[in-house]
Parts: C-alpha cells; structure tokens; sequence
C-alpha cells in the first residue's frame, strides 16, 4: 500500500519566471498561460520564490484612492517595498517552499497547509525545478475510482499488511465512502483496520462493522 507520490501529481511543463522579469512581463505571462502563479528561479533554474497574483495586485491596492471613499489603513512597510518592486525577484513571496518528487499527497498537503501556500515548486537533490504542485494536484487523487479503492483495501490493506482471510471483511466503496462488514479474531485489530483503510489515496470516509471474537484490549466491553 503505498500513497501516490508528487513525482505522479505534478505538472512537469512549469510556466517560469526569470529573476529579473518586469512587472508587465510577469502579468502577460500569468494570463498567457492561464496560471494564478509562477516560480522565480534563478540562473541555474532553482526557485528562489514565487510570485502570484496577490504578489502584483500589491501595486494597485497600494495606489490612492482619488475618490477617498475607501479608508484603507496603510500597508506595512515591507508590503510597500514589495508594492514598489519592479521585477519578480522584488515581488516575489520568498523563499520557495518546495516539495521533493519522491514525497508522498500527505507530505505534500501537511507542507502547504503548515506554510498557508497554494502550490508547491518541486525540485530535485540539486534543488533544480523539475515541476510544480498545486492543491488541485492533491485532490485529484479523491477521483480515484471506487472498485480501485476497494482492490487496494481488499488486497494490500487487509490480506498483504494484516493477513486476513478474504473472507473475513467485505469491503464496500461507493463515492470514495468505504464501508467495511465482517469479523476478526481480535477486538485491537478493529482501530488497525479503519487507520489503515483511511490512509488509502481516495478514501472519503469509513463505516467500520466488524465484530471480534477476543478482546484482546482488557476492556470490559464485549464484541459483537
């Protein structure tokens, strides 16, 4: 069992931006290729950031408003030398936070949510770009279809890690929503069971009736 890799997900024809790219340029760029966002990389091609529409819309919200209508409280300082930059390097949100192709969707996924990014640069031992992963990326691993789900539980979950019969739980998947039916010979393998099968890549949820005939755990409770 194993999760699908960034090496899998990543789109590996990567919309760049040189260091030194004007502010238009970079503008052209994102709506020539239909991106939100793009690397800057460096002269041997490794991210030293990114710079996305957040980064340029900075330049306009930190215009006066001739109508003063709008009391905006001042940006901070180093928002107004960002607004004031002229090319990527200068607009750039920096450093890069980048992934490595052999990482797994959970390495990934923790990552941008730790750093609150969107997309993730990916790079190899020399920190070269070699892609680029987005949040979307990370998703597309839920349109998994149902019946390859429930090949992975049945075969590499249940019968390889765990060596149940298979027979022992029948496994049922239907919009990623995995509903398990059976009985086991030990109560602790219940929680193993249900840990396992929701590490799978496209598993939703799981609905775990499965009933043991031990209680190996030493609580008072009986099983089914």
């Amino acid at each position: 069992m194993q999760h699908r890799t960034v090496a899998e997900l990543m789109t590996r024809q990567v919309v760049r931006a040189r260091r030194d790219l004007p502010f238009k340029e970079i503008v052209k760029l994102l709506a020539e290729n239909d991106v939100t966002a793009v690397p800057v990389v460096d002269e041997q091609d490794r991210p030293m950031g990114v710079v996305s529409e957040a980064d340029l819309l900075r330049k306009s919200a930190d215009q006066e408003d001739p109508s003063g209508r709008m009391p905006i409280p001042r940006p901070e300082a180093w928002e107004r030398a960002k607004a004031e930059g002229v090319r990527a390097e200068e607009l750039m949100s920096a450093p890069a936070v980048c992934a490595r192709p052999e990482w797994n969707v959970v390495e990934a996924a923790r990552l941008m949510e730790v750093h609150g990014v969107k997309r993730l640069p990916v790079v190899d031992e020399t920190d070269t770009l070699l892609g680029i992963v987005s949040r979307s990326d990370l998703l597309r691993v839920f349109l998994r279809r149902d019946d390859a789900i429930r090949d992975e539980i049945t075969r590499d979950v249940l019968q390889q890690t765990l060596g149940l019969a298979p027979s022992a739980v029948a496994v049922d998947v239907l919009e990623g929503q995995v509903t398990l039916d059976g009985s086991v010979e030990f109560r602790s393998l219940v929680p193993i069971i249900e840990r396992l099968c929701r590490s799978v890549d496209g598993v939703v949820s799981v609905s775990a009736h499965i009933t043991y005939r031990s209680d190996d755990t030493g609580r008072t409770a009986t099983g089914g």
